[in-house]
């Protein structure tokens, strides 16, 4: 078998780039100009943007089976890690909320929901799972979920309505946010990290969690490689079929846009193995592996320094000053908007390296 504590420089540096891109596409000059790959789809569809949240669960998952394998055939007290999960799950959660909050602090306009809230029930409700069922069982329960999810939302009639909607707003997962989700809702009457839509985020942490298995499994590197990007083809092809009768969509996490985006972690995860841990192919993945290895964390810390990146009181606003100076050295304002994220993801890898170096290490 594998050993578990071996460490897979291909999913530090997925998980460290996953990172950067979510900084990346979070943080333009200007939401004002910006390239349509690096925005999500208003609706249905699906952009490249649009995979990294999946992405980042999916490593989740991943991580989840690294993690408890070992603890789980040594036979640990499960009393002990489910202390320890659940304490994990909390802080996650109270973090998001604490950057929902910033900088006003005011609990009576306070977003509940959240990335990283649904990171924390994600990793809650998946590595429970882990510990007590095994893989056959896993993947039955996730295509239940999506099964049912499909079901619920395409033939329950939306209240209000004498059929199933899937428009902003109205639709299943919106009306059970209404009276379930405390506090306000990102979109206001909905929430595209609202509860109902979580159940089959949960899924794409399962996908996870079986990519682990079969990394943990007695199978060779080669066979690993093959058998991740050979599951992933059939994963996304199944979405895409899917899609003809439930669309892909972000907002709602449909089971397409699961299963299309699952599927594409798998292929970019045995793909990345193949090169990386199998040919040695480490070139530029040290900046990936920095971001990855205090992930969270650098996440956290860019939503709290673009209280100063993106300040119009500091300076007029760097972004603004940048933009400004870009424009007037004749580049386009779609051009100098991205150029702005990629310094601000720059500004970040700052931290991130410091870090590192230190071996410092901090796990939520």
């Amino acid at each position: 078998m594998t050993t578990p504590h071996a460490r897979l420089i291909s999913l530090d540096a997925m998980r460290g780039f996953t990172i950067a891109a979510m900084i990346l596409v979070n943080y333009p000059g200007t939401w004002d100009h910006v390239y349509g790959p690096l925005l999500h789809a208003s609706w249905n569809g699906i952009t490249v943007t649009d995979f990294i949240f999946p992405f980042f669960l999916f490593i989740v998952g991943v991580s989840i089976a690294f993690a408890y394998t070992k603890r789980v055939r040594s036979g640990a007290p499960k009393g002990d890690l489910y202390r320890k999960i659940v304490i994990r799950a909390i802080k996650i959660f109270v973090v998001g909320l604490f950057l929902n909050l910033i900088p006003y602090f005011d609990f009576s306009d306070i977003r509940v929901a959240g990335v990283l809230q649904r990171i924390a029930v994600v990793f809650l409700a998946c590595a429970l799972l882990f510990l007590n069922t095994g893989w056959k069982t896993q993947a039955y329960l996730g295509a239940g979920i999506l099964v049912f999810y499909w079901l619920a939302m395409t033939l329950i009639p939306t209240p209000g309505f004498d059929k199933a909607m899937l428009e902003p707003g109205i639709n299943l997962a919106a009306w059970m946010d209404t009276y379930i989700l405390p506090g306000k809702m990102w979109e206001g009457t909905w929430d595209p990290e609202g509860f109902f839509s979580t159940l089959p985020a949960l899924v794409t942490g399962i996908l996870g969690m079986l990519a682990g298995h079969l990394l943990l499994s007695s199978k060779t590197p080669q066979e690993k490689a093959n058998y991740l990007m050979a599951i992933g083809v059939p994963i996304v092809l199944l979405g895409l079929l899917w899609a003809q009768v439930f669309p892909i969509n972000k907002h709602l996490w449909t089971s397409p846009f699961t299963l299309v985006t699952g599927g594409a972690a798998f292929i970019v995860l045995g793909a990345t193995y193949f090169l990386v841990d199998i040919l040695g192919k480490k070139r530029g993945t040290s900046v990936g592996i920095i971001f990855g290895a205090n992930a969270i964390t650098v996440y956290v810390l860019a939503d709290v320094l673009s209280l100063i990146f993106y300040n119009d009181q500091i300076l007029g606003g760097l972004n603004n000053q940048f933009l400004l100076a870009a424009t007037g050295i004749g580049l386009s304002i779609n051009l100098a908007s991205m150029l702005y994220a990629i310094f601000y993801v720059s500004i970040n890898f700052i931290p991130a390296y410091l870090l590192f170096k230190r071996n410092i290490f901090i796990k939520l």
